[in-house]
C-alpha cells in the first residue's frame, strides 16, 4: 500500500525509499516569490519613510488603505468608545490567556551574577530591561490580540519603559482597531499606539518620525514585506535590532497508529489556515494513520471559511511515511521544525530526542492551538529552519545583558603577569603597558608600605624600651 502511495500522490513520500536528493526536496520550505523584487521595494519604502517622516506614512496609508487621512497615534478617546464594544466572553478569555503567559514568562526573569574568579577579582553579570522596544502586531483579516500579549507580557515584566505597538489601520478608518487588541494592550500597561502597518511601519520604529520616536529593538511577525524590512533595518547601524529571523508558518506533526486522525487533520489545518504559504507536514511510521488523516483534512476542509487559503497551503504539505519512530525523529530534527506536535505511544520517550524544534506539544489533548493563544508559552518562533539554531521568544530577549569587573589591588598581583604576558603574545605592547604601569606603582606602594612598617616598628620599640 505505501508503494502505491508514494507513486500516486505527489504530497506523500516513502522515506526509506528515497535517496538523499529526494529527501532534502521532501523538506524543502515553499520558496518564496520574487525575492530580489521585494527587496528592492521595501528598501524604497524604508528610504523615503526616512526621508519625508509622517508625510510618507500618510501617503503609504492612502496608497495601500485607501484613507484619506491617518492620524497616526490613536487617541485615548478612541481608544475608550472602541474597548466598550469588547464582548465579555472575550474579555475573559484575553485575561485568562494574559494570566497564563505572565506566569510563565515571570519564571523566566534574570538574576544578576557575582564570581571572584581568582582572589581579589570580581566578575558580574547584570540585566537591565532595554529602553524602546516596538511590538509589531499583525491586522488585516485576521487581527492577532494574542500577539500582543506574547509581546506586551514580556516587555511588562522586564519593565522597559517604553513599549510601542504598531498595528495595521483599521476600516473604514483608521483608528478603527480590533478592540482584542486594544485590551491587550491594556493590560500589559502599552499606551503607545499607532495605526500603521507594513514595511513603512517597521522604517519608523527603527528611525523614528515626527510622531514616531525610534526605538532600539522590534518585535513581532509579519507577511513578507514586514519581514524584509526588519532584516534590512537590523543590517544598518542606524536603524533597530530585531527580535528573530523568520519565514512563512508551519507544522510538523510526529504521529503514529495510535493518534487520533480527526486531531492530527485539525492540527495541520489549523497552521494552513495561516497563510498560502504556511507549511504542514506529517510524519508516521503508520501508511493506515496517514490515509485516515488526508481523507479527514478533505472532509475538515471543506467546512473551514479561510478554505481557500489552507487549500493553497495544503497544495505543499507533505505526508512523509518512515520505517520506525527513530526515522520519523530524525526527518523531524532534519527539517527542525517551527512547531512540532507529538502523539503516539510513547511520547515521554521521544521528548528529549528532538533537537531542533522551537516549540513542541505533546499528546493528543495539546494541539499548537493551546500555545498560540493560552498555555503561556511564547508563539513568536524562529520557522524556516531557523530553529536549528534560534530559539522561542523569552524575556530574556527584551533585556539586554552586560558584564562588569573589578580588580583590587591583589587582584591585579594575581592575574596582572599573565595579561602582560597574553598582550605581548599578541603583539599589542599599550594593553600590556596598561598593566605593567599598575604593577610598577602596586611594586612602589609595597616598598613604601614595608619602610613605613619599618619605621613604626622601630619607632613602637624605642617607646616601648623608653616606656619600661
Amino acid at each position: 500500500m505505501a508503494d502505491t502511495m508514494a507513486k500516486t500522490s505527489a504530497s506523500l513520500f516513502n522515506w526509506p525509499q528515497l535517496t538523499a536528493e529526494q529527501r532534502l526536496a521532501a523538506l524543502a520550505r515553499p520558496e518564496l516569490p520574487d525575492t530580489a523584487g521585494l527587496s528592492d521595494q521595501v528598501r524604497a519604502i524604508i528610504g523615503t519613510v526616512k526621508q519625508q517622516g509622517d508625510s510618507a506614512l500618510r501617503a503609504y496609508s492612502r496608497q495601500f488603505d485607501g484613507l484619506a487621512d491617518n492620524p497616526l497615534r490613536l487617541s485615548d478617546s478612541k481608544k475608550r468608545s472602541v474597548l466598550a464594544t469588547l464582548l465579555p466572553e472575550r474579555k475573559a478569555a484575553i485575561e485568562l490567556a494574559y494570566d497564563n503567559i505572565r506566569k510563565f514568562h515571570a519564571a523566566q526573569l534574570p538574576r544578576d551574577i557575582e564570581v571572584e574568579t581568582s582572589s581579589g577579582v570580581i566578575c558580574q553579570l547584570k540585566s537591565r530591561a532595554i529602553n524602546a522596544v516596538g511590538l509589531y502586531i499583525p491586522g488585516g483579516s485576521a487581527p492577532l490580540p494574542s500577539t500582543v500579549l506574547m509581546l506586551g507580557v514580556p516587555a511588562q515584566l522586564a519593565g522597559c519603559p517604553r513599549p510601542v505597538l504598531v498595528t495595521p489601520p483599521g476600516k473604514p478608518a483608521a483608528d478603527d482597531i480590533a478592540p482584542e487588541i486594544l485590551y491587550a494592550a491594556e493590560l500589559c500597561g502599552i499606551t503607545e499606539i499607532y495605526t500603521i502597518g507594513g514595511a513603512q511601519a517597521i522604517a519608523a520604529l527603527a528611525y523614528g518620525t515626527e510622531t514616531i520616536g525610534k526605538v532600539d529593538k522590534i518585535f513581532g511577525p509579519g507577511n513578507r514585506f514586514v519581514t524584509e524590512a526588519k532584516q534590512q533595518v537590523s543590517q544598518d547601524v542606524k536603524g533597530a535590532m530585531i527580535d528573530m529571523p523568520a519565514g512563512p508558518s508551519e507544522v510538523l506533526v510526529l504521529a503514529d497508529n495510535t493518534a487520533n486522525p480527526a486531531f492530527v487533520a485539525a492540527d495541520l489545518l489549523s497552521q494552513a489556515e495561516h497563510g498560502p504559504d504556511s507549511q504542514v507536514i506529517l510524519v508516521s511510521d503508520s501508511a493506515v494513520l496517514i490515509d485516515a488523516v488526508q481523507q479527514e483534512v478533505a472532509r475538515q476542509l471543506a467546512e473551514l471559511p479561510r478554505q481557500a487559503i489552507a487549500a493553497a497551503a495544503l497544495s505543499h504539505s507533505r505526508y512523509i511515511l518512515t520505517a520506525d519512530l527513530e526515522q520519523a525523529v530524525a526527518v523531524t530534527n532534519a527539517y527542525a521544525p517551527e512547531h512540532l506536535i507529538v502523539q503516539t505511544a510513547i511520547d515521554a520517550e521521544l521528548i528529549d530526542q528532538f533537537s531542533s524544534a522551537a516549540s513542541i506539544f505533546v499528546g493528543q489533548w495539546t494541539p499548537e492551538s493551546a500555545g498560540d493563544y493560552a498555555s503561556g508559552t511564547n508563539h513568536v518562533l524562529p520557522t524556516y529552519g531557523y530553529s536549528k539554531t534560534v530559539s522561542s521568544l523569552s524575556l530574556t530577549d527584551f533585556y539586554r545583558r552586560y558584564t562588569v569587573q573589578t580588580l583590587s589591588a591583589t587582584g591585579m598581583r594575581n592575574i596582572g603577569p599573565a595579561i602582560v604576558t597574553l598582550a605581548e603574545a599578541e603583539s599589542l605592547q599599550a594593553h600590556a603597558n596598561a598593566v605593567r604601569l599598575r604593577l610598577a606603582a602596586l611594586a612602589n606602594l609595597t616598598a613604601d608600605n614595608q619602610t613605613t612598617d619599618n619605621n613604626n616598628s622601630q619607632d613602637t620599640t624605642k617607646a616601648e624600651i623608653k616606656h619600661v
